[in-house]
């Protein structure tokens, strides 16, 4: 087996693959609005089953779960961890392109899902087609486990996944993102942060007074303020007590990973407008906030008049959204004890505090030996050295394939920065799709190997 035999296999079967593609973007199976999702999970089911997979469709309180398992009779086993459901597409007129349909132009497939996370489930399928292909059947055994509710924060796979550990054993993981970098780089990520949301709820008088009464009388969104302002200092470091003694401290190996990276400023300043960023942060420090540090950010403040002109209102409720990024070891459920203690502590107990979804962080050892399998993969596909990030500066629910499945997982794909996932006009570049395949292949190659 060579690369270019890889490489041509997949240009033979390129036409199949794109049209299997077409058919999964056209469907609008958004969580968040409960569309399309029953046809995206049968559609998904039947890509499996044209494989010769046993495919079985199993629900949850929520969204059914895609399960899938085919290949080898024995030998490595891989699993895919991918989703069918997909962001909403508003606001629709800002597309230049039906979000529904793909639609090839300058070198890219556009439409909703094809870089989160449909272009992915497709090149898997596209990969292991090749693999059969090359070696004369399956080199591995696979499992595929998609799910359709990772747009609305997978409150149901965390659950479903210890109820069906015994039939998700795996040796490694393929996570359902990755692609390349600015630079063109493949990158490798090898975790991902948690989160744990809020809204904090407040009341003062029991109905809106007339402004004059705040002389006397409190404010909900004063008392909201103070709350958030309590939380965290000017240089985004959070102040709860106890919030940082879980975080694990980063190896050698992590924080020579994390000092290696190009410098993300100057990007990051010019794509948002900054001239700068909390506390001073910069080079090293600014990575590292990224990918090892948790955070605290405010999602929304409401309450009182937002009309035209003014009210001279006392308002009687305010809220404010919130969200904490976790890291390794953290656990949600002890945010949640972390900030109702401070709120209580603080003299803020009359604040209604209420924790909304809530999902552990995961990361992989740089030292696994599936880092170094990926890695040479992604040097093979792409003829380049890759970058690997200790972690992605996002979330995803890793922590029940770390800590209920035990397995060490990594991203290969076909994203890049232009790629606008959650925003009008999604798109991959037809390249990166077909390097993601490409890749792909090489892992089933190398984990075959091992």
């Amino acid at each position: 087996m060579t690369t270019q035999d890889l490489r041509n296999a997949l240009a033979r079967l390129a036409p199949k693959h794109l049209e299997e593609f077409r058919r999964l973007v056209e469907i609008p199976s958004i969580s968040a609005q409960g569309t399309g999702i029953d046809e995206a999970a049968k559609a998904v089911a039947e890509l499996c089953e044209a494989r010769g997979f046993r495919t079985e469709i199993r629900p949850t309180a929520g969204n059914p779960v895609v399960c899938a398992w085919g290949g080898a009779d024995d030998g490595p086993t891989l699993l895919f961890y991918e989703h069918y459901d997909v962001q909403p597409p508003e606001p629709v007129d800002e597309w230049t392109h039906p979000p529904f349909e793909i639609t090839e132009h300058d070198g890219k497939y556009f439409g909703r899902g094809t870089a989160d996370t449909k272009g992915h489930i497709m090149l898997r399928l596209a990969a292991i087609d090749a693999a059969r292909e090359v070696f004369g059947g399956d080199p591995i055994r696979y499992v595929f486990l998609v799910e359709g509710e990772e747009e609305i924060g997978s409150p149901n796979l965390e659950g479903f996944i210890e109820d069906n550990a015994a039939d998700l054993k795996a040796d490694a993981c393929l996570w359902e993102f990755g692609g390349v970098e600015e630079d063109g780089r493949p990158g490798v990520s090898l975790g991902l942060k948690g989160i744990q949301t809020f809204e904090l709820r407040a009341q003062c008088p029991n109905r809106d007074a007339h402004s004059s009464l705040g002389a006397v009388i409190d404010n909900p969104l004063y008392r909201l303020a103070a709350a958030v302002a309590s939380l965290r200092d000017e240089d985004g470091r959070i102040l709860i007590e106890g919030f940082y003694d879980d975080v694990r401290e980063l190896t050698k190996a992590e924080l020579a990973a994390i000092e290696a990276e190009p410098p993300r400023d100057d990007a990051m300043k010019a794509e948002y407008g900054l001239d700068g960023f909390l506390g001073g942060a910069s080079g090293f420090e600014l990575t590292r906030r990224l990918q090892a540090e948790p955070c605290l950010n405010v999602n929304g403040f409401h309450g009182g008049y937002g009309g035209a002109g003014t009210k001279t209102v006392l308002p009687s409720r305010g809220l404010v959204k919130l969200d904490f990024r976790l890291v390794p070891d953290q656990k949600p459920a002890r945010v949640v004890e972390q900030l109702e203690s401070h709120l209580q502590r603080n003299g803020f107990g009359d604040i209604e505090v209420i924790p909304m979804a809530g999902e552990g962080p995961g990361r992989t050892p740089l030292d696994d030996p599936f880092v170094k399998i990926v890695c040479d993969a992604a040097r093979e596909a792409y003829g380049m050295e890759p970058l690997i990030r200790v972690s992605s500066a996002g979330t995803g629910p890793a922590a029940p394939f770390r800590d209920v499945l035990g397995v060490p997982f990594a991203t290969a794909g076909c994203g890049y920065p232009g790629s606008r996932g959650h925003a009008p006009d999604e798109n991959i570049r037809i390249a990166d799709f077909e390097n993601g395949k490409l890749h792909t292949a090489l892992v089933i190659a190398g984990l075959r190997g091992t």
